[in-house]
């Protein structure tokens, strides 16, 4: 059997960007992609981006292309339908949408990985699409069980039990920060710099676990009038954002919650570490990339003949 046959090409197919690592049966990176041609991009041309991407990798025939996140929504290729939490995450290669890519090699498909939806005791639905495959790498490089937080636009804060989702809290902490700099009264005066003891002030703000809509007008009222530079607002409320969504996952974690593992870019795991030893949380960063491959070659294990 050819090396190709023992590689895989998974895409991380996002509402913006798509990265693309190809890997081999050690989960060794043999070559990557990355490009703008997320979802909004591509779409609704999605096999014909594909195509393009895979005659640019030159890839064999026998390899098969997994793709995760956004590509599986409602506004993506194919929607594939939310997997129930029960199902363990070590399962989902027996769960893959197959869509046939045009223009490609002779019965090709592009498996589609299905995210999954969590229904708590109160009747309250979270659901993700994309981090499973982080939490599959983690569970693959043995952590099983445990919390774990992926910010991000939406970030997500999820409790594993061997390999099985228990608990899914969503936070839109990356969203909203990206929508008060852009619009409203708070946006004219979010465009200073990085300021780390205004981010930290903030931070101390969320921990006297005041409403945030009476914290964010607060903001606001204290730069008009003076009593903070205006320099200092967007980093400020960056704190009081990030603090408020780990104020937050101190009640969902609870006493004795040990270490949570942080999947996240370096630059943001930096952020949200920093934030949360401010808070007393233990944060163990994992590297997204390396957890990602892990996970491909769980798929990888489950695809090979025997």
């Amino acid at each position: 059997m050819s090396d190709d046959k023992h590689r895989i090409l998974g895409i991380d197919w996002g509402t913006s960007n798509r990265r693309a690592y190809l890997v081999d049966a050690e989960g060794a990176l043999v070559d990557s992609r990355a490009d703008d041609q997320g979802m909004l991009a591509a779409g609704p041309n999605f096999g014909q981006s594909l195509a393009v991407l895979l005659a640019d990798l030159k890839l064999d025939p026998g390899v098969p292309v997994l793709a995760s996140g956004m590509i599986g929504s409602a506004q993506g290729w194919r929607e594939t339908p939310y997997l129930d939490a029960a199902i363990a995450l070590e399962d989902l290669p027996q769960h893959l949408v197959p869509v046939p890519v045009p223009g490609d090699a002779p019965g090709r498909s592009c498996l589609i990985v299905p995210g999954y939806r969590f229904d708590d005791a109160d009747g309250r639905v979270d659901v993700m699409r994309g981090e499973e495959m982080q939490l599959l790498g983690a569970v693959a490089m043995d952590r099983r069980s445990g919390w774990f937080v992926l910010p991000g636009t939406h970030s997500k804060w999820v409790r594993l039990e061997e390999g099985v989702i228990r608990h899914v809290s969503t936070f839109m902490t990356g969203e909203l920060f990206a929508t008060l700099g852009k619009q409203g009264t708070l946006a004219p005066l979010m465009k200073g710099p990085d300021d780390d003891a205004a981010f930290m002030a903030g931070v101390d703000e969320a921990r006297r676990r005041a409403v945030l809509t009476h914290a964010l007008f607060g903001v606001r009222a204290r730069a008009v009038t003076g009593g903070m530079p205006a320099t200092q607002v967007r980093s400020f409320v960056s704190g009081l954002l990030i603090g408020a969504e780990l104020v937050a996952a101190l009640d969902l974690t609870g006493p004795g919650r040990g270490k949570v593992t942080a999947i996240a870019s370096a630059k943001l795991q930096g952020i949200y570490v920093t934030a949360a030893a401010r808070l007393g949380i233990d944060l163990q960063p994992l590297d997204p990339d390396a957890v990602y491959r892990a996970a491909l070659g769980v798929f990888l294990d489950r695809m090979d003949p025997p």
